[in-house]
């Protein structure tokens, strides 16, 4: 299973697109990272991916 994150230039300040994938990789059974406007990770466990779907909620509201 593959995650991707993206993040628009004029909010890259904001958002880190490398740092939102190293926190919900984890929960997929995998690893990855990337730049602040694109990054990716791969999975093995997709059982975490409503967990993963809802960190990534919880991260934006924070501004990570």
């Amino acid at each position: 299973m593959a995650l991707l994150a993206a993040v628009s230039k004029d909010v890259v300040k904001k958002y880190h697109a490398g740092n939102i994938i190293k926190q919900i990789a984890p929960l997929v059974g995998g690893g990855g990272g990337g730049r602040p406007d694109f990054a990716q990770a791969g999975g093995k466990d997709p059982s975490g991916l409503d967990e993963a779907l809802q960190k990534v909620y919880e991260l934006v509201e924070k501004g990570s």
